[in-house]
């Protein structure tokens, strides 16, 4: 706990200084300190992003950010301290209850950070993922060695930046960080419900009763986190300035959308909500159009060039526009395997029985999945029918309609493709909290439920819990908790106890972990790592194997083309 504090100390230092040159650099006029640093957090992202396409994300790059920070510093000391003091003295004008809460839930972050990995993507890709990062940058067709380090994620960068790995090797915890500005937010908009009234504002406020569910997330930089609590604040911004707009507030919902899809492609639909914000204000914003454009154009280029030099193709998992050819790209056939095995995945179902459905009985299969999922299914379904009729009655403002428009959007479009519920949490979660606001209307109900959340919540945290009554996977069986052992160093970056042996196919040496691993498993192997149960398959099955180009892993690999019998 006590190392997760001290770096999140200097994450902080590091991203208000950031984001406070962002925000003067293109007018916002900002005045929110988590707003802040969410944009601190945007720009180390798309510096460490270029600094990738070039070198690692090690000590150089450290080097490099450590006298960023001093420069911006010794030149804004007066308005960095400025923002330090607003939020104390807003911090001091919160309801005393929300003090006392607010400290705890940022206990309880910390103590969830420092307990072991609960996610299984930690151990498949985001050990290696952010592993090859800081060693390496990124490699030329690294997509080649492992099929999901092509998913490598904006997420994933920041993280490699905060994981100090020159330093330590058990900081994985940015997720979390993530988490305490996302409560913090929060917070102070629930204190402000509590003098205005507003509902928007109840709504956003009650994001800490789901952090039964989120804290789940944190103890490993999945890129799910951040889309849950950054779609959060847009949502907010976007009701609470719909009717009263600004280019500033256009400029803001702009960046944090491109921030959202830069993390996770699949939450595209994310950025209706600021072309909806411009159509809506179109008299207003017209030709303020020039820093949205220079950052669109800007986020894109770097996620189109990050994806072409690790996957070879743009716009990766699609094979949209990938018409050049690099002897690094991923053969077609094997982005056509991970793309139909992530939409088989979400269905329980294999390619054969896909295929003989028609889009009725997919959705009936989707609706019927086995235990949580089944459940989770339903419940999401049900929450769609019933929030037209609680817009309707309660909430009827065009903000809120087209909200909904793009939850309907959103679960249409991943639906038929990728219909993992963790993709709609972010939208489940307002919706559902829209519908609560309807019978929260004293502030001592608010509090129970606050408190009554977060008591439940103590219990999670520091007791293991068996979740065998829900799932037959055995990795994600048991809760993710709290020991004594992990007062001052974090649990490793890794919850498996594997053991790697050295391996050799053609001229790529890599270690595997042993032969009860996952399929996907690489845990916290040396570079590089697979597993060897991986390599036999798509041998047997695709007839190709990873190669390194050079002798050298930072020239990146290629797929070779092999026979039946080889």
């Amino acid at each position: 706990m006590l190392l997760i504090i001290l770096s999140w100390i200097y994450i902080l230092i590091t991203t208000i200084h950031l984001g406070y040159c962002l925000d003067k650099l293109i007018n916002l006029n900002n005045n929110n300190f988590v707003i802040t640093a969410i944009l601190g957090l945007f720009s180390t992202t798309i510096i460490a992003t270029i600094w990738a396409i070039f070198g690692r994300i090690n000590i150089e790059f450290h080097i490099f950010l450590l006298v960023l920070n001093i420069i911006i510093f010794i030149l804004n000391k007066s308005k960095v301290f400025e923002i330090y003091n607003k939020f104390i003295a807003e911090f001091k004008c919160l309801n005393y209850s929300l003090q006392l809460f607010l400290l705890g839930i940022t206990l309880l972050i910390i103590a969830q950070c420092a307990a072991k990995p609960y996610i299984i993507d930690n151990e498949s890709y985001y050990i290696q993922t952010i592993k090859w990062i800081n060693e390496y940058g990124f490699v030329k067709g690294l997509a080649n060695l492992h099929i999901f380090f092509g998913q490598t994620s904006g997420w994933h960068i920041a993280q490699s930046v905060f994981n100090f790995s020159f330093l330590y090797s058990n900081f994985n915890d940015l997720s979390g960080f993530c988490l305490m500005l996302g409560i913090i937010f929060a917070v102070f908009k629930l204190n402000s419900f509590f003098e205005n009234g507003i509902k928007i504002y109840l709504i956003v406020g009650l994001l800490p009763i789901a952090n039964v569910l989120l804290f789940q997330f944190i103890s490993a930089p999945s890129p799910d986190l951040p889309v849950y609590i950054f779609s959060f604040v847009i949502f907010f911004y976007f009701v609470e300035y719909f009717n009263k707009p600004s280019v500033q507030k256009f400029n803001l919902l702009v960046i944090l959308s491109l921030f959202v899809v830069f993390i996770k492609p699949t939450a595209i639909a994310i950025v209706l909500i600021p072309f909806l914000f411009y159509v809506a204000n179109f008299k207003l914003l017209k030709y303020k159009l020039a820093i949205s454009f220079v950052l669109s154009v800007l986020v894109m280029a770097l996620f189109v060039i990050k994806n072409t030099i690790i996957t070879g193709y743009p716009l990766y998992p699609t094979q949209l526009f990938s018409c050049v050819y690099y002897d690094f790209k991923v053969p077609n056939t094997l982005v056509s395997f991970y793309f139909d095995e992530t939409k088989l995945y979400g269905f329980y179902s294999n390619q054969a029985e896909f295929n003989s459905m028609s889009k009725f009985k997919i959705f009936i299969k989707w609706l019927t999945l086995n235990n949580i999922n089944s459940i989770l299914n339903i419940s999401i379904l049900i929450l769609v029918l019933i929030s037209s009729f609680v817009i309707y009655k309660y909430y009827n403002k065009k903000a809120y309609w087209l909200l909904y428009l793009i939850l309907i959007f959103q679960f249409g479009m991943l639906l038929f493709t990728s219909p993992q519920y963790r993709f709609f949490i972010h939208f489940s979660l307002f919706f559902s909290f829209m519908i609560l606001g309807c019978f929260l209307n004293s502030k001592k109900s608010i509090l129970f439920i606050l408190f009554g959340s977060s008591s439940i919540l103590v219990f999670f945290v520091l007791v293991s819990i068996n979740y065998s009554a829900l799932t037959s996977n055995k990795l994600i069986q048991e809760n993710s908790h709290f020991t004594i052992s992990e007062i001052i160093f974090p649990h490793s970056n890794s919850k498996l106890i594997s053991y790697f042996h050295k391996c050799n196919i053609g001229n790529l040496n890599y270690n595997s972990p042993d032969e009860n691993s996952y399929f996907w498993t690489n845990g916290n192997g040396k570079l590089p790592c697979v597993n060897s149960q991986q390599i036999n398959y798509f041998i047997l099955n695709y007839h190709f194997i990873p190669q390194m180009r050079t002798k050298e892993l930072k020239d990146g690999f290629y797929s070779k083309k092999v026979s039946t019998n080889e």
